[in-house]
C-alpha cells in the first residue's frame, strides 16, 4: 500500500502543481469544510503539496517508514493488517488537520496542504516497533529513532505554540501522537516490547 500511495500522491500533487483549479479543489481550506461542508478537504488535501521539494521529502520518508510499518503489522496482526495501515495513514491524516480547522474555522484565508501528518503517525508508528533503529537527518545526522522522535515532538510543540512561518507544525505534532496511540490501541504489547527495547540498549 505504501507504494500505491506514493505513486498516487506524486501524480496528484504534480497535477495540482500544474492547475490551480485541480489545487483550489482539493486544498484544504477551513471555510470551504464548515460553511460548504467539504470534509473530504481532510483526505484531498494529503495528496497535493506546495511543492518539489515539500513532496520529496514526504514521499521518501513515507516510503522509507511506511513499508517497514506494513512489513512490522503484518507480522503483529494475524488479519486485516492492510486496513489497519490505511487507518494509521488516513486517520493520521484526519486527525492531525482537526486542530488547525477548530482555530481557523471561520478563516476564509486558511489554508493547509501535504501528507506531513498522516507521515508523522508513519514514522511514530515505526519507532514504537524500532526505537532504537537510526534515523537519518539530512542524509548526515543520525540518532536513534526514539531520541529523534522525541526532539521532534519538542521541536513541533514548540513551534506550533510560537504560530510562525508556514509550516503546519501542529498537524506534525498531532499525526504524530495520533500514529503512537492507535499502534498502542490496536496492540497494547507493543509498549512492553518498546520498553524492552530501551531497557536493553541501557542495559547492555
Amino acid at each position: 500500500m505504501t507504494i500505491y500511495i506514493v505513486v498516487i500522491t506524486c501524480v496528484v500533487s504534480l497535477l495540482a502543481l500544474q492547475n490551480h483549479d485541480i489545487m483550489n479543489r482539493l486544498i484544504f481550506n477551513s471555510v470551504a469544510v464548515s460553511e460548504r461542508g467539504e470534509w473530504w478537504r481532510f483526505i484531498t488535501s494529503g495528496f497535493v503539496h506546495g511543492g518539489f521539494i515539500h513532496l520529496a521529502f514526504n514521499m521518501i520518508a513515507l516510503y522509507s517508514f511506511g513499508v517497514a510499518v506494513e512489513m512490522y503489522y503484518d507480522e503483529v496482526f494475524i488479519t486485516g493488517s492492510v486496513y489497519k495501515f490505511l487507518i494509521l495513514y488516513f486517520g493520521g491524516m484526519v486527525v492531525a488537520m482537526l486542530p488547525s480547522y477548530k482555530e481557523h474555522k471561520h478563516d476564509p484565508g486558511y489554508n493547509s496542504l501535504g501528507a506531513s501528518g498522516a507521515v508523522s503517525a508513519v514514522v511514530f508508528a515505526c519507532i514504537l516497533f524500532a526505537p532504537l533503529q537510526p534515523i537519518y537527518l539530512y542524509g548526515v545526522i543520525h540518532l536513534p529513532g526514539v531520541i529523534m522522535g522525541i526532539a521532534f515532538l519538542a521541536v513541533s510543540y514548540y513551534a506550533s505554540k510560537q504560530g510562525r512561518g508556514n509550516i503546519n507544525h501542529s498537524a506534525h505534532l498531532w499525526g504524530a501522537l495520533f500514529g503512537i496511540a492507535y499502534t498502542l490501541a490496536l496492540k497494547p504489547q507493543i509498549y512492553n516490547h518498546f520498553i524492552k527495547e530501551i531497557s536493553n540498549a541501557l542495559n547492555g
